[in-house]
């Protein structure tokens, strides 16, 4: 694969600098690499980087979650909300990782998945790969929004939360389980009244914490317009998540696309809320960290890379709105609705890795 340096004083002077990029300027969605650091192309990926569209359908089947099961060795990814047929609620899209084959499925009590992670019921085992998927089901005009707990092997579904303490969630949207405490942190926007299957938002659009052993449920983090992803640093000292406010029923610039990072105090709760990084391409959707602590996020354009310290170190650029993506253990799987690309060759490992797929993962 090529690598564009961008010539960030250029940049700085021309406003029409990116449209004269030979790779940002195509008529169809291409795969392509944004270097703004020489960490991008020298660290973040190997000498034999390659990368490809794998599937373009005739329906969004790849737009959020991206939870793998080892047992089946497949990608769970949520298909986006079709307004044209809300009688046929979301399927789940599954992606064998053995041909990249696709097939789809749906859940019982899972009514418009959204965000998702594996995860742990409590009293599991942690020390081999989960089972168990949890949802973030945005619900509809008939059904609560609710954290779903799904077993893909036995098609079986437990409904664990509908509800703070007997007020409505808006829309559920991601959702990540802490490793140490086994709760369950997730953040709740608005989008399915945005999108007409469920009623106006009674409760602010806010960030909780659940734990699924007790009950108890508690808000960490509000004055959001619409957060959206989260996700932990490697060493779960801080919590970053995005606000997607530029998405309502528009699009506006002048509304939030930003992902602001919190200390995590105690393992329960945030505190030194600052702005990580600003979007300059659409808004960041979900995020995840790798292991060196770079924050992946997926975007107008792409999926961004922002080091720890929020500066931009490049792109993968597709030239279209991706919503979300997810680690292989030497790869990355970009999802942009109806096209899935694969990018093979990392030399980073995703944060839930060598958890997800098991010991000898790779690097």
């Amino acid at each position: 694969m090529t690598f564009i340096n961008v010539d960030l004083r250029a940049v700085a002077t021309n406003p029409y600098y990116f449209p004269s990029l030979l790779a940002t300027n195509v008529s169809e969605p291409a795969i392509s690499f944004l270097s703004f650091d020489r960490v991008f192309q020298q660290k973040i990926f190997g000498p034999q980087v390659r990368a490809h569209k794998i599937a373009d359908l005739p329906w969004e089947a790849f737009h959020e979650a991206g939870i793998y099961n080892k047992e089946k060795h497949s990608m769970y990814i949520t298909s986006n909300f079709n307004q044209r047929t809300p009688e046929d609620n979301i399927n789940i899209t599954i992606v064998s990782l053995d041909d990249y084959s696709i097939t789809s499925t749906q859940f019982p009590n899972l009514w418009e998945a959204n965000g998702g992670s594996s995860w742990y019921p409590p009293g599991s085992d942690t020390n081999k790969p989960a089972t168990y998927q949890v949802y973030c089901d945005e619900g509809d005009l008939e059904h609560y929004s609710s954290l779903v707990s799904v077993n893909p092997i036995t098609n079986e579904s437990t409904i664990i939360l509908n509800n703070y303490l007997g007020r409505n969630f808006s829309s559920i949207n991601d959702v990540r389980q802490h490793p140490h405490t086994g709760d369950l942190w997730f953040t709740d926007a608005a989008y399915g009244y945005f999108q007409f299957f469920r009623p106006v938002s009674t409760i602010p659009q806010m960030v909780y914490r659940f734990a699924p052993g007790t009950g108890e449920l508690v808000v960490v983090a509000d004055g959001f317009d619409q957060p959206n992803g989260l996700e932990f640093s490697p060493d779960y000292k801080t919590l970053y998540v995005s606000d997607t406010g530029a998405r309502h029923y528009d699009s506006n610039s002048t509304r939030p696309a930003t992902i602001y990072a919190f200390d995590i105090d105690d393992a329960k709760r945030l505190s030194n809320r600052r702005t990580f990084a600003y979007i300059d391409k659409g808004f960041p959707d979900g995020i995840h960290t790798d292991t060196a602590g770079n924050v992946w996020a997926a975007c107008g354009d792409g999926v961004h890379v922002f080091d720890p310290a929020g500066k931009l170190l490049g792109k993968v650029f597709i030239g279209e709105t991706s919503n979300n993506f997810a680690f292989l253990p030497n790869g990355l799987l970009v999802f942009s609705n109806s096209r899935l690309w694969l990018v093979d060759g990392l030399n980073v490992l995703g944060r839930e890795v060598c958890k997800d797929f098991g010991k000898g993962c790779g690097k």
